[in-house]
């Protein structure tokens, strides 16, 4: 099992970057294909971007051009770059591994886009 621990969520203006990263432990990274999901309030949790074990990436149409994610299996650590923030990209950002029928998540970190 993968314990999964994101980082790098807070407050930021408009037009601002932030970098989220999510350090996994506990079972081997490199098996897992790796996402990040955001959920605002009164909204459902949507997929944001997602990377598989050979690094073919996936992004939400609402990210693309803007949101990069990578990941470093060496540290055990997914990425996703935020660039172009805007108001509506305000949510909890949760981290989620994948493999098979099996599915861990993060316990979430909070991005604010406001002035």
């Amino acid at each position: 099992q993968v314990q999964l621990v994101e980082s790098g969520g807070g407050l930021v203006q408009p037009g601002g970057s932030l970098r989220l990263s999510c350090a996994a432990s506990g079972s081997i990274f490199s098996i897992y294909a790796m996402g990040w999901y955001r959920q605002a309030p009164g909204k459902q949790r949507a997929l944001v971007a997602r990377i598989s074990r050979d690094g073919y990436t996936y992004y939400a149409d609402s990210v693309k051009g803007r949101f990069t994610i990578s990941r470093d299996n060496a540290k055990n650590t997914v990425y996703l770059q935020m660039n172009s923030l805007k108001s509506e990209d305000t949510a909890v950002y949760y981290c989620n591994a994948a493999s098979g029928s099996f599915s861990s998540w993060g316990q979430g970190t909070q991005v604010t886009v406001s002035s």
